[in-house]
């Protein structure tokens, strides 16, 4: 089985990780969505947080715990051709007057998290929307596996 890239790769911060946190937890509970932390999508960007809804729709989630972070960030035009729907996800004390008003925003903390302002919805292509629940499903199952077999060290 080839090697999983890690759920944690050690480059988040502290911040982005309780902003994770609350982020699956509100997709999860409130939009009944199915979460994967740190996808690889085919562009090889990587999404840290994609949720799949009960209908098959795909939201990204593109955590930024600082402006800085904000900043630096060029990247996250690209991830809207991988979703239908687009959100940024922040820190309660970071100023949610840095993010384009054009795209979805999320506030989140330890806890929970909560939608700031909607996404537009702009559905995927049909094709790539195909590839991409496959490779999730394939994903998923793998990461269950690594944690039921971890394998020889």
């Amino acid at each position: 089985m080839a090697e999983l890239p890690p759920i944690v790769d050690l480059r988040q911060s502290a911040t982005a990780l309780r902003v994770q946190r609350g982020v699956m937890r509100l997709l999860r509970e409130t939009y009944d969505m199915a979460c994967y932390a740190e996808v690889t999508l085919r562009s090889g960007r990587r999404a840290d947080v994609l949720g799949v809804g009960p209908k098959g729709e795909i939201w990204i989630v593109e955590i930024k715990s600082s402006l800085v972070d904000f900043q630096v960030d060029k990247k996250w035009h690209e991830y809207r051709e991988f979703s239908d729907r687009f959100f940024f996800a922040k820190p309660p004390e970071l100023d949610a007057g840095i993010f384009p008003e054009s795209e979805g925003l999320i506030v989140a903390d330890g806890h929970d998290g909560a939608i700031l302002r909607d996404s537009p919805d702009t559905p995927m292509a049909p094709a790539r929307r195909k590839a991409l629940m496959l490779k999730l499903a394939r994903l998923g199952a793998d990461r269950v596996h690594v944690l039921m077999d971890p394998g020889p060290k």
